[in-house]
């Protein structure tokens, strides 16, 4: 009887599963303003339960007025930050000129799309000034599709903080609505007390915060802690 067992144990096939793709979670801010953006992510790291670094904002400055936000599997982050980069420098060479913020947008969804059957596993978004100096947000879904918003969260805690700036900054649900325009020193403290919800609800973001304020004069980087447990 054992020995039959042990024939149909051995003789099971067994399935072997590749999956090229983790997880490291992260979020993603941005929000845009009549003359500034504003974009933002904590500085977590990790994979599940465990931690790798405290210390690694998802915002990477592409040129001085396009910060690009990108949060997902870090090494594809890290390839398409790296590409990105090497068309912007191509780009620089051959016209002589920066690349505006606009045509990064649309470069960066053709880079998606042309690696839509193994696409990149980030969520991406980007902010900047446009040509006329009104602040830009550009979205993306994983191959390409964007569009331009007001105001957008992506990430693992990005369920949460969609609806809470639908409410704050589209005054989505608002019995009385302000036709004030948001400053920006309230987008900054707005953008402060939405990831300190976000640390107390989702495992994956926290430690601190990396906001960077893009005008026309630059861009300003501030940093804000969050809890660490």
């Amino acid at each position: 009887m054992v020995d039959i067992l042990e024939q149909k144990a051995v003789s099971t096939p067994l399935q072997h599963r590749f999956n090229p793709y983790s997880f490291h979670g992260g979020t993603v801010l941005a929000i845009a303003g009549e003359d500034y953006a504003v974009i933002a992510s904590d500085t977590r790291l990790s994979e599940g339960f465990h931690i790798h670094t405290r210390d690694k904002p998802k915002t990477y400055h592409l040129t001085d007025t396009t910060i690009l936000g990108s949060c997902g599997f870090h090494g594809d982050v890290l390839t398409l930050v790296k590409n990105v980069q090497v068309r912007l420098k191509m780009y620089e060479h051959e016209h002589y000129k920066t690349m505006s913020c606009t045509s990064i947008a649309q470069m960066l969804s053709t880079m998606l799309y042309y690696k839509r059957f193994f696409p990149y596993y980030t969520y991406n978004i980007i902010a900047g000034l446009d040509k006329d100096g009104k602040g830009a947000v550009y979205s993306y879904d994983p191959v390409g599709s964007y569009e331009r918003e007001v105001y957008r969260a992506t990430g693992s805690s990005s369920s949460m903080l969609q609806s809470f700036l639908d409410n704050q900054i589209g005054q989505k649900n608002l019995k009385e609505k302000s036709n004030e325009p948001l400053s920006k020193e309230r987008c900054v403290e707005l953008i402060k007390d939405i990831f300190i919800s976000a640390a107390e609800r989702d495992i994956e973001t926290g430690d601190g915060v990396h906001i960077s304020i893009i005008t026309k004069d630059g861009v300003e980087n501030q940093t804000f802690p969050l809890r660490r447990d």
